[in-house]
Protein backbone atom coordinates (compact mmCIF):
# COMPACT_ATOMS: atom_id res chain seq x y z
CA UNK A 1 0.00 0.00 0.00
CA UNK A 2 2.77 2.63 1.08
CA UNK A 3 4.97 1.92 -2.03
CA UNK A 4 2.25 3.57 -4.21
CA UNK A 5 2.98 6.60 -2.33
CA UNK A 6 6.37 8.86 -2.42
CA UNK A 7 4.53 12.19 -2.31
CA UNK A 8 1.68 14.55 -2.53
CA UNK A 9 0.10 15.61 -5.69
CA UNK A 10 0.24 19.47 -6.46
CA UNK A 11 -3.05 19.88 -5.81
CA UNK A 12 -3.08 18.55 -1.50
CA UNK A 13 0.31 20.34 -1.39
CA UNK A 14 -1.28 23.43 -2.27
CA UNK A 15 -4.49 22.81 -0.25
CA UNK A 16 -3.38 21.05 2.48
CA UNK A 17 0.13 22.26 3.35
CA UNK A 18 -0.20 25.59 2.18
CA UNK A 19 2.06 24.99 -0.85
CA UNK A 20 5.07 23.48 1.28
CA UNK A 21 6.73 20.20 0.16
CA UNK A 22 5.81 17.45 2.88
CA UNK A 23 6.72 13.84 3.37
CA UNK A 24 3.68 11.26 3.78
CA UNK A 25 5.82 9.16 5.50
CA UNK A 26 5.65 9.62 9.95
CA UNK A 27 8.59 9.00 11.96
CA UNK A 28 6.91 7.77 14.56
CA UNK A 29 5.01 4.00 14.89
CA UNK A 30 1.28 4.17 15.85
CA UNK A 31 2.40 1.69 18.76
CA UNK A 32 5.14 3.65 19.81
CA UNK A 33 1.96 6.51 19.70
CA UNK A 34 -0.03 4.28 22.05
CA UNK A 35 2.40 4.66 24.60
CA UNK A 36 3.33 7.89 24.71
CA UNK A 37 2.18 10.81 27.01
CA UNK A 38 0.47 12.24 23.71
CA UNK A 39 -1.71 9.47 24.08
CA UNK A 40 -2.90 10.45 27.47
CA UNK A 41 -4.11 13.62 26.44
CA UNK A 42 -6.08 12.62 22.81
CA UNK A 43 -9.51 14.21 22.36
CA UNK A 44 -12.16 11.45 21.63
CA UNK A 45 -14.51 11.21 18.74
CA UNK A 46 -16.91 8.21 18.08
CA UNK A 47 -17.35 6.18 15.20
CA UNK A 48 -19.45 3.81 17.25
CA UNK A 49 -17.27 4.15 20.59
CA UNK A 50 -13.71 6.19 20.68
CA UNK A 51 -11.15 7.30 17.91
CA UNK A 52 -8.59 8.99 19.12
CA UNK A 53 -7.08 12.02 17.43
CA UNK A 54 -3.65 14.33 17.64
CA UNK A 55 -2.57 17.44 17.53
CA UNK A 56 0.31 17.48 14.39
CA UNK A 57 2.28 20.17 12.99
CA UNK A 58 4.37 20.36 9.99
CA UNK A 59 7.81 21.30 10.44
CA UNK A 60 10.70 21.51 7.29
CA UNK A 61 8.57 18.60 5.43
CA UNK A 62 7.74 16.33 8.16
CA UNK A 63 4.25 16.00 9.85
CA UNK A 64 4.78 15.45 13.64
CA UNK A 65 3.14 16.00 16.35
CA UNK A 66 2.07 19.12 18.34
CA UNK A 67 4.52 19.83 21.38
CA UNK A 68 2.68 20.66 24.43
CA UNK A 69 1.49 24.68 24.11
CA UNK A 70 2.24 24.51 20.53
CA UNK A 71 -0.72 25.91 18.47
CA UNK A 72 -1.89 22.78 16.18
CA UNK A 73 -2.34 22.98 12.55
CA UNK A 74 -3.41 19.72 11.87
CA UNK A 75 -4.99 16.53 13.10
CA UNK A 76 -3.81 13.27 13.01
CA UNK A 77 -6.62 10.72 13.21
CA UNK A 78 -4.62 7.08 13.07
CA UNK A 79 -7.29 3.62 13.01
CA UNK A 80 -9.35 3.72 16.41
CA UNK A 81 -7.49 1.24 19.15
CA UNK A 82 -10.77 -0.03 20.04
CA UNK A 83 -9.87 -3.39 18.61
CA UNK A 84 -14.15 -4.68 19.14
CA UNK A 85 -14.11 -2.77 15.79
CA UNK A 86 -13.03 -5.25 13.67
CA UNK A 87 -12.76 -3.26 10.34
CA UNK A 88 -10.80 -0.85 12.36
CA UNK A 89 -7.62 -0.43 10.54
CA UNK A 90 -10.01 0.62 7.37
CA UNK A 91 -11.79 3.90 9.17
CA UNK A 92 -8.63 6.29 8.27
CA UNK A 93 -9.10 5.40 4.49
CA UNK A 94 -13.25 5.35 4.71
CA UNK A 95 -13.10 9.08 5.81
CA UNK A 96 -10.85 9.65 3.40
CA UNK A 97 -12.72 8.36 0.57
CA UNK A 98 -15.80 9.86 1.92
CA UNK A 99 -15.09 13.45 2.17
CA UNK A 100 -13.32 13.60 -1.64
CA UNK A 101 -16.42 12.14 -2.66
CA UNK A 102 -18.25 14.57 -0.67
CA UNK A 103 -15.73 17.48 -2.18
CA UNK A 104 -15.02 16.23 -5.95
CA UNK A 105 -18.09 14.61 -6.80
CA UNK A 106 -20.93 16.96 -5.19
CA UNK A 107 -18.93 20.04 -4.61
CA UNK A 108 -19.30 20.02 -0.41
CA UNK A 109 -16.94 22.76 1.01
CA UNK A 110 -15.05 20.55 3.41
CA UNK A 111 -11.83 19.99 5.59
CA UNK A 112 -8.60 19.86 3.56
CA UNK A 113 -7.60 16.12 4.01
CA UNK A 114 -5.37 13.74 2.85
CA UNK A 115 -3.46 10.43 4.11
CA UNK A 116 -0.11 10.05 5.61
CA UNK A 117 1.52 6.37 6.81
CA UNK A 118 3.29 5.64 10.47
CA UNK A 119 7.03 4.03 10.37
CA UNK A 120 4.70 0.13 11.25
CA UNK A 121 3.28 1.40 8.15
CA UNK A 122 -0.77 1.74 9.35
CA UNK A 123 -2.79 4.81 7.32
CA UNK A 124 -3.37 7.82 9.26
CA UNK A 125 -6.22 10.18 8.13
CA UNK A 126 -5.15 13.72 8.28
CA UNK A 127 -7.15 16.94 7.50
CA UNK A 128 -6.43 21.07 7.99
CA UNK A 129 -7.56 22.87 11.25
CA UNK A 130 -9.72 24.80 9.06
CA UNK A 131 -10.06 27.59 12.67
CA UNK A 132 -6.69 28.37 12.04
CA UNK A 133 -6.14 31.41 9.79
CA UNK A 134 -2.71 32.01 7.48
CA UNK A 135 -1.86 34.26 10.07
CA UNK A 136 -1.45 31.54 12.94
CA UNK A 137 -4.77 33.18 14.88
CA UNK A 138 -7.62 31.12 15.75
CA UNK A 139 -11.18 31.50 14.08
CA UNK A 140 -14.12 31.69 16.62
CA UNK A 141 -15.80 28.52 16.14
CA UNK A 142 -18.75 26.85 17.89
CA UNK A 143 -20.10 23.25 17.33
CA UNK A 144 -24.02 22.94 17.70
CA UNK A 145 -24.43 21.27 20.62
CA UNK A 146 -22.68 24.45 21.99
CA UNK A 147 -25.04 26.58 20.15
CA UNK A 148 -28.30 24.71 21.41
CA UNK A 149 -26.85 24.83 24.74
CA UNK A 150 -26.28 20.73 25.31
CA UNK A 151 -24.41 19.53 27.73
CA UNK A 152 -23.51 16.33 29.36
CA UNK A 153 -24.13 17.47 33.18
CA UNK A 154 -27.54 18.50 31.76
CA UNK A 155 -28.31 16.21 28.63
CA UNK A 156 -26.36 12.48 29.62
CA UNK A 157 -23.83 11.21 28.05
CA UNK A 158 -25.21 11.00 24.68
CA UNK A 159 -26.22 14.71 24.80
CA UNK A 160 -24.54 15.41 21.01
CA UNK A 161 -27.12 12.42 19.53
CA UNK A 162 -30.07 14.51 21.34
CA UNK A 163 -32.27 16.51 19.03
CA UNK A 164 -33.07 16.70 15.18
CA UNK A 165 -31.60 18.10 12.42
CA UNK A 166 -34.28 21.14 12.22
CA UNK A 167 -33.09 21.82 15.52
CA UNK A 168 -29.67 22.44 13.64
CA UNK A 169 -31.41 24.19 10.79
CA UNK A 170 -33.36 26.83 13.50
CA UNK A 171 -29.87 27.63 14.78
CA UNK A 172 -28.96 28.75 11.31
CA UNK A 173 -31.22 31.07 10.98
CA UNK A 174 -31.10 32.30 14.21
CA UNK A 175 -26.94 33.17 14.25
CA UNK A 176 -26.31 33.65 10.10
CA UNK A 177 -27.44 36.31 8.28
CA UNK A 178 -26.96 35.00 4.87
CA UNK A 179 -29.24 31.90 6.08
CA UNK A 180 -30.82 31.08 2.91
CA UNK A 181 -27.21 29.92 1.23
CA UNK A 182 -26.03 28.08 4.45
CA UNK A 183 -29.66 26.40 4.71
CA UNK A 184 -28.50 25.08 1.30
CA UNK A 185 -25.04 24.02 1.94
CA UNK A 186 -26.95 22.28 5.54
CA UNK A 187 -29.28 20.42 3.62
CA UNK A 188 -26.95 19.12 1.03
CA UNK A 189 -24.83 17.63 3.85
CA UNK A 190 -28.10 15.94 5.83
CA UNK A 191 -28.78 14.06 2.38
CA UNK A 192 -25.39 13.24 1.39
CA UNK A 193 -24.68 11.87 5.45
CA UNK A 194 -28.06 9.54 4.51
CA UNK A 195 -27.05 8.56 1.07
CA UNK A 196 -23.05 7.79 2.22
CA UNK A 197 -24.22 5.75 5.36
CA UNK A 198 -22.75 8.47 7.60
CA UNK A 199 -24.84 7.24 10.84
CA UNK A 200 -22.74 9.38 13.27
CA UNK A 201 -23.56 12.86 12.36
CA UNK A 202 -23.96 14.33 15.22
CA UNK A 203 -24.37 17.95 17.01
CA UNK A 204 -20.62 18.18 17.50
CA UNK A 205 -20.44 17.49 13.67
CA UNK A 206 -22.04 20.92 12.46
CA UNK A 207 -20.01 23.81 13.44
CA UNK A 208 -20.55 27.68 13.24
CA UNK A 209 -17.19 29.73 12.31
CA UNK A 210 -16.88 33.24 12.05
CA UNK A 211 -16.28 34.92 9.12
CA UNK A 212 -15.83 38.62 9.44
CA UNK A 213 -18.34 40.39 11.08
CA UNK A 214 -20.87 36.97 10.44
CA UNK A 215 -20.91 33.20 11.51
CA UNK A 216 -21.20 30.69 8.46
CA UNK A 217 -21.66 27.32 8.47
CA UNK A 218 -17.99 25.51 9.00
CA UNK A 219 -16.47 23.28 6.18
CA UNK A 220 -17.91 19.95 6.71
CA UNK A 221 -15.79 17.16 8.79
CA UNK A 222 -15.72 13.90 10.03
CA UNK A 223 -17.55 12.57 6.81
CA UNK A 224 -17.45 8.84 6.74
CA UNK A 225 -19.16 5.48 6.00
CA UNK A 226 -19.83 4.29 9.47
CA UNK A 227 -21.97 1.77 7.94
CA UNK A 228 -19.12 -0.01 6.87
CA UNK A 229 -18.08 -0.65 10.07
CA UNK A 230 -21.01 -0.98 12.42
CA UNK A 231 -24.88 -1.35 12.67
CA UNK A 232 -26.07 2.17 13.05
CA UNK A 233 -29.03 4.41 12.43
CA UNK A 234 -30.10 6.24 9.30
CA UNK A 235 -29.48 9.44 11.76
CA UNK A 236 -27.06 10.46 14.06
CA UNK A 237 -29.50 12.38 15.92
CA UNK A 238 -32.22 10.18 17.99
CA UNK A 239 -35.02 12.73 16.60
CA UNK A 240 -34.10 12.02 13.38
CA UNK A 241 -34.70 14.62 10.61
CA UNK A 242 -37.63 16.69 12.40
CA UNK A 243 -39.90 15.53 15.74
CA UNK A 244 -42.79 16.85 14.51
CA UNK A 245 -42.73 16.36 10.59
CA UNK A 246 -45.12 14.84 8.61
CA UNK A 247 -43.45 11.55 7.28
CA UNK A 248 -44.01 9.85 3.64
CA UNK A 249 -46.17 6.17 3.68
CA UNK A 250 -42.77 5.09 2.64
CA UNK A 251 -41.52 6.20 5.79
CA UNK A 252 -44.28 5.29 8.36
CA UNK A 253 -43.98 1.61 6.64
CA UNK A 254 -39.68 0.98 6.57
CA UNK A 255 -38.26 3.40 9.03
CA UNK A 256 -36.65 4.73 6.70
CA UNK A 257 -37.29 8.01 4.65
CA UNK A 258 -37.38 8.86 1.09
CA UNK A 259 -36.82 11.60 -1.25
CA UNK A 260 -40.09 12.82 -0.26
CA UNK A 261 -39.77 13.23 3.24
CA UNK A 262 -36.13 15.46 2.40
CA UNK A 263 -38.75 17.49 0.12
CA UNK A 264 -40.65 18.19 2.70
CA UNK A 265 -38.08 18.93 5.49
CA UNK A 266 -36.02 20.98 3.21
CA UNK A 267 -39.22 23.41 2.70
CA UNK A 268 -39.88 23.03 6.83
CA UNK A 269 -36.42 24.89 7.29
CA UNK A 270 -37.12 27.32 4.42
CA UNK A 271 -35.64 26.61 1.36
CA UNK A 272 -38.25 26.83 -1.67
CA UNK A 273 -39.42 23.97 -4.02
CA UNK A 274 -37.68 24.53 -6.62
CA UNK A 275 -33.77 24.72 -4.99
CA UNK A 276 -34.57 21.86 -3.06
CA UNK A 277 -35.59 19.74 -6.03
CA UNK A 278 -32.59 20.93 -8.28
CA UNK A 279 -30.18 19.73 -4.60
CA UNK A 280 -32.32 16.11 -4.59
CA UNK A 281 -31.96 15.51 -7.96
CA UNK A 282 -27.72 14.77 -7.49
CA UNK A 283 -28.75 11.94 -5.34
CA UNK A 284 -31.14 9.91 -7.79
CA UNK A 285 -28.59 8.13 -9.08
CA UNK A 286 -24.93 6.54 -8.08
CA UNK A 287 -22.45 9.09 -10.07
CA UNK A 288 -19.69 7.20 -11.92
CA UNK A 289 -17.25 9.56 -10.18
CA UNK A 290 -18.09 8.07 -6.89
CA UNK A 291 -16.96 4.80 -8.18
CA UNK A 292 -13.83 5.85 -9.88
CA UNK A 293 -13.21 7.53 -6.19
CA UNK A 294 -14.10 4.14 -4.31
CA UNK A 295 -11.91 2.22 -7.04
CA UNK A 296 -8.90 4.40 -6.57
CA UNK A 297 -9.11 4.57 -2.99
CA UNK A 298 -6.83 2.41 -0.13
CA UNK A 299 -9.90 0.43 1.01
CA UNK A 300 -9.76 -3.37 0.35
CA UNK A 301 -11.50 -4.85 -2.93
CA UNK A 302 -13.85 -6.21 -0.70
CA UNK A 303 -14.85 -3.55 1.10
CA UNK A 304 -15.08 -1.51 -1.83
CA UNK A 305 -17.94 -3.57 -3.03
CA UNK A 306 -19.55 -3.38 -0.15
CA UNK A 307 -19.26 0.77 0.63
CA UNK A 308 -21.01 0.27 -3.14
CA UNK A 309 -23.38 -1.89 -1.99
CA UNK A 310 -24.20 0.57 0.69
CA UNK A 311 -24.43 3.58 -1.09
CA UNK A 312 -26.62 1.93 -3.84
CA UNK A 313 -29.10 0.61 -1.42
CA UNK A 314 -29.58 3.69 -0.07
CA UNK A 315 -29.70 5.59 -3.45
CA UNK A 316 -32.74 3.13 -4.34
CA UNK A 317 -34.19 3.75 -1.17
CA UNK A 318 -33.89 7.68 -1.32
CA UNK A 319 -35.61 7.24 -5.18
CA UNK A 320 -38.32 5.48 -3.57
CA UNK A 321 -41.52 6.83 -4.93
CA UNK A 322 -44.04 7.97 -1.86
CA UNK A 323 -48.21 7.50 -2.71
Amino acid sequence: MMEAFSTYSPKVIRTLFSGKRVSPFLDFSIEGLKKSDAAQAAGRLSVSGVQEKFPAVVDKGVIRLAKEGERSTHILKPAPWDETIATRKHIPANEHLTMQIASQVYGITTADNGLCFSADGQVVYITRRFDILPDGSKAEMEDFASVLGKRESEDGLNFKYSGCYEDIADGIKTHVVAWMVDMERFLDLVVFNYIYGNGDDHLKNFSLIRSGEDYRLAPAYDLINTSLHVNGDDFGLDGGLSRHMFRSDIYDKTGHPCRKDFETFGTLIGLRESRVKKLLDRYTVLPDASLTLVGQSLLPEKYKRLYLRIVKERTARFSRLSE
